[in-house]
């Protein structure tokens, strides 16, 4: 369904398009057609005085021409679902034999009003047998001119929705393709401390991780959140991992409160803090600072997620990609969701440290598709 949005007062109007209900379209068309067609041909002939005897048999032509025309789409309507080859010469069959039939009628109707006498004139046959095939030819051509862009609307519908569901398919993919590291080294973590009898530890630890994958599994994978709900997704993962690493994983965020209600894909930066855990955290003894920032500039909104470990060099690029969940999933669902109007970049320097940066456009929150 379409709609128009009012500017100014921000209301929605809803227009239905005309041929959402094709038959009601068909009997307007026909209505308004033929009734044109009666109006003008009653103007033309009125030209030299209004006369009934001249009147009647227009009126007469107008009626049948409208049967006349609700045959041949009942006609047409059968042959669509034949071969083009079979349906086109019966198409021209069935026009050339409504042509006689309303040449045929028209001429009796004239001879019995004029002369009183039910006769058939063959020369008026033949003389009204040109203009009611330029009548129904140009109704015909009409009726598949509007039936092939109804059937072409069609195929683009359907189109459209094939493409969606396949964005929407892949979108849930890439969100769904968490990191079984993580899920395992937690469990493996929260088993270790059983064992040792840390079972406070443990029970917190548990906790958090219950926590994160019932928003992971809550929320549609497909669903817009606001930055304010990704930053606290991201904290509760981080306490999960400052659990395993503890002194050595030193995270902190800089988040405007300007972009907080600006919304992204859900659980876009997840995968960004996991993979600098695996490159600059687990590799150092001393382990590395995390910073996560946000700042709002103008309509853009800038993300950063850098880290202090020794950097993520062209030669280790490739195997961070081979979980599935690195920078290759980060693109993909940024190009899925805002198409060219996105940034994404990289950066490692020589002393040490790797950054990515994102950039999105300022988008408000919607309460309709916001996420639990």
């Amino acid at each position: 369904m379409a709609s128009l949005t009012a500017p100014s007062a921000g209301r929605t109007i809803n227009v239905r398009p005309f041929f959402e209900n094709k038959a009601r379209a068909f009997w307007m068309l026909q209505a308004v057609g033929w009734g044109g067609y009666l109006l003008l041909r009653g103007v033309s002939a009125s030209f030299n005085g209004f006369q009934l005897q001249i009147i009647i048999p227009i009126i007469v032509e107008a009626i049948v021409g409208y049967c006349i025309t609700l045959l041949l789409s009942t006609f047409y309507g059968a042959y669509r679902h034949l071969p083009r080859i079979t349906s086109v010469p019966l198409s021209i069959i069935t026009l050339l034999a409504g042509v006689a039939l309303y040449s045929t009628l028209q001429a009796f109707t004239w001879s019995f009003i004029q002369t009183a006498t039910a006769s058939i004139d063959v020369t008026r046959v033949l003389g009204y047998s040109f203009l009611y095939f330029t009548v129904l030819a140009g109704w015909s051509a009409l009726y598949y001119a509007i039936n092939f862009f109804l059937i072409l609307e069609e195929q683009i519908d359907e189109l459209r929705a094939l493409e969606l569901q396949a964005s929407s398919a892949q979108l849930a993919m890439l969100r769904y393709q968490l990191n079984p590291h993580f899920l395992f080294n937690t469990l493996n973590s929260i088993s270790t401390l059983v064992l040792l009898k840390q079972t406070e530890r443990a029970n917190a630890m548990l906790s958090r991780l219950s926590s994160f994958l019932r928003y992971t599994l809550a929320n549609e994978p497909t669903a817009h959140v606001t930055i304010a709900q990704e930053v606290e997704q991201l904290k509760l993962y981080l306490e999960i991992e400052k659990m395993r690493f503890e002194d050595r994983l030193r995270p902190k965020f800089d988040i405007d409160p300007r972009a907080e209600r600006g919304r992204l894909p859900s659980l876009l930066l997840q995968p960004l803090v996991e993979n600098a855990i695996k490159y600059a955290v687990t590799p150092q003894e001393e382990g590395a600072e995390i910073c996560v920032t946000v700042r709002l500039a103008g309509e853009r909104v800038q993300i950063g997620v850098s880290d202090t470990g020794p950097g993520l060099h062209e030669a280790r690029i490739s195997p961070s990609l081979s979980t599935g969940v690195g920078l290759t999933n980060i693109r993909e669902r940024l190009v899925q969701a805002y198409g060219p109007d996105q940034r994404f970049e990289t950066r490692s320097t020589p002393a040490g440290g790797f950054s990515v940066e994102i950039e999105i456009p300022y988008q408000l929150e919607d309460v309709n598709r916001e996420a639990a």
